[in-house]
């Protein structure tokens, strides 16, 4: 094996062993659950309600044909509005943590601890020997 194929790889080991790709995984895997959660908001909410103004009950059932062609430009509405809505969730959610991050960010320190029982002695101690 070159020697830059044994690098990529150790790389790629390197990549894989950190912790970041795991939370990506799950990313990944919670998208892929909210897709479903998101294209049933869309079908089972916003198309029947879009379909009155439509004459229909989804824009799945929007096509052209153009000869033996079919073209279903109302599934390409449909996936458009599952982006959008998707977008504005995902837009929300990083809103509000990074309105969180801020707020932990922005917080005064806390107030630094006053003398010690020891050093206010310590301090009268050389106040009274200055004053000699």
């Amino acid at each position: 094996m070159s020697n830059k194929a044994s690098g990529f790889l150790a790389e790629f080991k390197t990549f894989i062993a950190r912790g970041n790709v795991m939370d990506m995984a799950v990313g990944v895997i919670i998208g892929g659950a909210f897709s479903n959660i998101t294209n049933s908001l869309i079908n089972d909410i916003v198309m029947p309600v879009l379909g009155v103004f439509t004459s229909s009950v989804s824009f799945a059932d929007l096509a052209l044909e153009v000869g033996p062609a079919v073209i279903t430009y109302g599934n390409f509405i449909q996936a458009v509005l599952n982006f959008l809505i998707m977008a504005f969730v995902v837009f929300c959610l990083v809103k509000a943590i990074n309105s969180f991050h801020r707020k932990k960010e922005e917080a005064p320190p806390p107030p630094p601890p006053g003398p010690s029982a020891e050093e206010q002695l310590l301090t009268e101690i050389r106040d009274l020997l200055k004053d000699k």
